[in-house]
């Protein structure tokens, strides 16, 4: 039985300090308010974030939800949190770009164990920056202060994105056959997956620190490390509407072996020409620090692409020029092939 019973214990006592969480709010205000498109109807501090979806013949939804795994441990030790909310929204939008959709609006979360309003106001400001090169409204988001559930300075991010495809112009990789070419975009480096593997090569088996200076890269551990997820949207978009790609696959974790197949139909593999394109330094260095096998890099890294289209042959030039065009580096990478699977060949100069 409790007889000295506490008086006067407050929320903030027990570890959630609502003031602060209103400070953040504020210091957010502004970036989110940059995302929004004429179809949002709420503003900041409703229970439920409102958008019209305007008008379309037979629309589907598609929706996507991720976080940014281990890479956040990165963002820790840096104590910079700017970049990982263009990580965050690129997770989820490249997602559903994969079926054709257009990204409408976007829900963050932010779990942590002691909220403070400049990191929150950091991670946001990401979030929409992420929003705003995928052309959607950053609608919502909560952010859930839990005193000792996460270790101090230390959070979790989780998004989810909602896009819109007119049924016609859905991607679903159905007219897919032998003989079309992959075209892949090339990446920013190891965007946000096979952060476990990377870590425990560079900070376990290399013992780096963050601020080393590696030359192959030409810049420090942490920059490359920290290098924010690309975002497809704009340039890829407009090219599914126009009915040019049959399907597309989003690079993450799983690599090339995992995510290809996924597209594929029955009786169909792909034929990867791994020499095809240049190999962006940070992964030929993680492969000799950690002596990975060739094998396992292409199964757990994008190797150097981040996103993947699947057109037909006579239309791959055509599809090329455009996202030349649009700013992409674009590279031939491979073909459908009949078999399953992902197969891997070097062509000989």
């Amino acid at each position: 039985m409790c007889v000295d019973k506490p008086q006067g214990l407050t929320y903030k006592q027990a570890g959630v300090d609502v003031a602060a969480g209103n400070r953040a709010v504020k210091l957010i205000e502004r970036a989110v308010r940059s995302t929004f498109r004429p179809e949002v109807q709420s503003d900041i501090g409703g229970f439920g974030g409102l958008f019209a979806l305007g008008r379309y013949n037979e629309p589907i939804l598609v929706s996507g939800t991720d976080g940014v795994g281990t890479k956040l441990k990165v963002a820790f030790m840096m104590n910079r949190h700017d970049t990982v909310g263009i990580d965050l929204v690129a997770m989820s939008v490249n997602d559903i770009l994969v079926s054709g959709a257009e990204p409408l609006f976007f829900l963050d979360y932010i779990g942590l164990g002691r909220l403070e309003p400049e990191q929150v106001a950091a991670i946001v400001k990401g979030v929409a920056e992420g929003c705003r090169e995928a052309g959607c409204a950053l609608l919502g988001g909560e952010t859930a202060e839990m005193p000792g559930f996460y270790q101090p300075g230390e959070y979790d991010l989780a998004g989810f994105a909602v896009g819109v495809v007119e049924k016609e112009q859905l991607v679903d990789g159905r007219h897919i056959k032998e003989g079309d070419v992959l075209l892949g975009l090339a990446s920013s480096g190891l965007h946000s997956n096979g952060y476990s593997l990377a870590r425990k090569i560079v900070f376990e088996v290399a013992r780096c620190g963050l601020a080393d200076f590696v030359p192959a890269l030409g810049t420090t551990v942490g920059e490359a490390l920290l290098r924010p997820t690309r975002i497809y949207v704009q340039t890829v978009l407009p090219l599914a509407r126009a009915g040019l790609i049959k399907g597309m696959v989003h690079i993450t974790g799983g690599g090339f072996t995992e995510n290809i197949p996924r597209v594929l139909g029955e009786g169909l593999g792909a034929e990867i020409v791994a020499n095809n394109w240049p190999r962006p330094a940070i992964f030929s260095w993680l492969a000799e620090l950690g002596q990975v096998a060739e094998e396992e890099m292409f199964r757990t890294f994008n190797m150097g692409i981040g996103f993947i289209m699947v057109v037909a042959a006579e239309d791959a030039l055509q599809v090329a020029d455009k996202l030349a065009l649009g700013g992409e580096t674009c590279y031939s990478v491979g073909r459908v092939v009949r078999g399953e699977g992902v197969s891997f060949c070097v062509w000989q100069s």
